[in-house]
């Protein structure tokens, strides 16, 4: 139900285990001596680590992050063992994680069970009458077709909770997926998918083909009516405020007064955030039969239940969503799927076991330092800014000041006091119980004060973020380990990984869509006119730079989608060597292991993008993710920064140069 309107960064981080070697903080092994750090950094500085950690069958992309989400799985994991080994009061929160994990473990059940689980018998007689309260069956406790609602801050008035309406009901979520010719092979396998799940619920291949060819049919429309994935970024385009009685009026193929009341909603004002999918689906159900819509309703529930059955549901979506569209040569063990259930139902009761066994008091107040180092030199920063004026620099540092910093854990853990996990019936039911249970408590949300408070992230979870309505940065306890952050490593590592991380997610609150919110989250043009057409400017040659960028044969990176998190990469890399230097006081430490302190700051930070990544994975990233590969995200980026020129002492004529009227600084 919860779509927040949070800037992530995607990363992730490495924990020395028991028994292992002590880490070094940069190992020489990870190296490509054969390749020169002038004309490719990256390569230079993550090949050999490339090499010694080649891609697994189960991974898309394998990366020194994604070895913190393994090291992490084996850590929950372990948790999970532990507790579903003992017995506990029924209601516990113990008996939850348990036996949800426990649901997800047991094959012989799952497999035994088959398709018995899918009862979706409010399906089979879809009509006119019925279909809002089917659609609003389906988003308290399964899949979203054509639209999903979620309770979120309004964006202009922050401190109210608002209902809003996002498109959603594509099976491949990426309009492109379905219009553009490039991606043909990858329609056939969808197709192919949605008619083996068809075909495993009724038996009949014959009507799976045909029922196919009526998903298609009105995925297609919706499509055309989606938003693009840039068009997504545009915040104020987005936002569009309308009454109920409007929305009816505007749209009324659809029964909106049945919608609202089935879901429990009560509101007189929605926020519509794409009202081109909102009329694609008008026409829709204008013009589609019965038939068309029952298929279309049921594969969206099928889709959401495949994860939740046996091995032949969740072979067929491997074999669409893991090879066809990542690249995966097979599935995650059983293991890692089954503790993602109640990690993510339960999340702040795992993170509240997480932290009490593997984040020490230390680590926060370490962190907590940096972040206050990192504010001061952004501050810095700004002050220094030539393009900006001094009205619109005293606006954007008072934001700064105001900054609600969030680490490790929350102060308050969320209750799941009445949510009911119950072994008796089978997983995928505890799945729709426990998503109407998340559906009821935002829906409580409305016409109550935000809770700024509140974690989009729970504290096992290896990424960070930031969130403009609330004006926050957050980083999980997860995300600080090694290499982001180790207490045992010399600061200029750490400024160089956990320090970008901060200074990263700080600068999105001034990247293009975060410096439309003002300091107490309101969407509001606080920019002087010149100003705003100044940082339009710079933002634009960092979007040509990374448009130039072919990220594989035939592809380039696209500049616009990644504008965002670009700006935040370069902020954040310039913000914390600031800092860092700053805690120098203009001292110059003793090189180690004979590189410079400020060498060991870009090292440091290259050490986390290292990975290798399937030529599928890139496509689809480069389609659908907001972010950049991570070897542009070092050698794109670093490319624009002086300092990194004076620390390696690159030249013209080197690879990694660029001429100084070409780069472009914008914090």
């Amino acid at each position: 139900m919860k779509k927040a309107l949070m800037i992530t960064m995607l990363a992730g981080a490495v924990c020395a285990c028991s028994g292992e070697k002590p880490r070094k903080a940069i190992d020489p092994v990870n190296f490509n001596p054969e390749v020169a750090l002038e004309e490719d950094f990256y390569e230079h500085f993550t090949g050999g680590w490339q090499k010694l950690h080649p891609l697994k069958p189960e991974f898309s992309r394998y990366g020194a992050f994604d070895v913190v989400r393994e090291n992490n799985e084996i850590r929950i994991n372990e948790l999970f063992g532990e507790l579903a080994a003992q017995d506990h009061e029924y209601g516990s929160v113990a008996q939850k994680i348990a036996d949800l994990y426990k649901l997800g473990m047991d094959s012989v059940r799952l497999n035994s069970e088959s398709v018995n689980p899918l009862d979706a018998d409010y399906l089979k007689e879809v009509n006119a009458d019925n279909l809002a309260t089917i659609v609003a069956t389906m988003h308290t406790v399964s899949g979203s077709p054509f639209f999903v609602p979620f309770v979120d801050a309004d964006l202009v008035n922050p401190e109210a909770n608002a209902l809003y309406i996002y498109q959603d009901g594509l099976g491949m979520g990426n309009k492109d997926y379905y219009l553009d010719p490039a991606n043909e092979r990858i329609l056939e396998a969808y197709k192919l998918y949605i008619t083996k799940l068809f075909t495993l619920a009724t038996g009949n291949e014959t009507y799976a083909r045909t029922a196919m060819e009526n998903v298609l049919a009105i995925e297609m429309d919706i499509a055309r009516g989606s938003f693009s994935q840039v068009e997504l970024r545009d915040i104020q385009r987005n936002y569009n405020p309308t009454s109920v009685a409007k929305l009816a009026k505007d749209y009324p193929a659809f029964d909106w007064a049945t919608y609202f009341k089935q879901m429990g909603i009560s509101v007189e004002n929605v926020v519509v955030g794409q009202p081109s999918v909102l009329a694609a689906m008008n026409n829709i159900l204008k013009t589609a039969n019965l038939e068309q819509l029952r298929d279309y309703l049921a594969f969206h529930e099928m889709n959401a239940a495949a994860p939740y059955l046996s091995d032949e549901w969740t072979n067929a979506r491997f074999e669409f969503f893991g090879r066809a569209m990542s690249g995966q040569e097979q599935p995650k063990p059983r293991w890692k799927r089954a503790l993602s259930a109640p990690n993510n139902v339960l999340g702040e009761a795992v993170g509240e076991l997480y932290v009490a066994k593997y984040f020490p008091e230390s680590h926060k107040a370490k962190v907590l330092e940096m972040v206050q180092n990192l504010q001061t030199a952004l501050g810095q920063h700004i002050e220094s800014l030539e393009w900006m004026g001094e009205q619109t620099k005293q606006a954007a540092i008072e934001k700064l000041s105001n900054f609600i910093v969030k680490i490790g854990y929350p102060d308050t853990w969320k209750d799941y006091s009445t949510l009911e996990i119950n072994p008796e019936t089978n997983y995928w039911e505890n799945m729709k119980r426990a998503q109407a249970w998340y559906t009821a408590d935002a829906i409580a949300k409305l016409g109550k004060p935000v809770d700024k408070m509140q974690w989009l992230m729970s504290p096992q979870t290896v990424n960070a973020y930031y969130n403009p309505v609330t004006n926050e940065i957050c980083f999980p306890a997860a995300i600080l380990q090694p290499p982001f952050f180790d207490p045992e490593a010399d600061d200029a590592v750490n400024y160089g990984a956990i320090g970008v991380v901060i200074g990263h997610e700080m600068t999105h609150g001034f990247d293009d869509q975060g410096r439309q919110f003002d300091k107490d989250g309101k969407l509001r043009d606080w920019w002087a006119a010149e100003d705003a057409a100044k940082f339009n400017e710079l933002a634009q040659v960092l979007v040509e730079q990374f448009n130039k960028i072919e990220v594989m044969p035939g592809l380039m990176a696209n500049g616009q989608l990644s504008l965002g998190e670009n700006i935040a990469d370069q902020g954040g890399l310039k913000v914390s060597y600031t800092a860092f230097m700053n805690t120098l006081e203009g001292t110059e430490p003793a090189p180690i292991d004979g590189f410079t302190a400020a060498q060991r700051f870009y090292i440091g930070y290259t050490n986390v993008w290292a990975q290798n990544i399937r030529d599928e994975e890139i496509a689809k990233l480069t389609k659908m993710d907001p972010h950049s590969l991570g070897k542009w995200r070092v050698n794109a980026t670093l490319r624009n920064i002086q300092e990194f020129y004076d620390a390696f002492d690159i030249k013209e004529g080197d690879a990694m140069w660029m001429a100084p009227e070409e780069r472009v600084n914008i914090w």
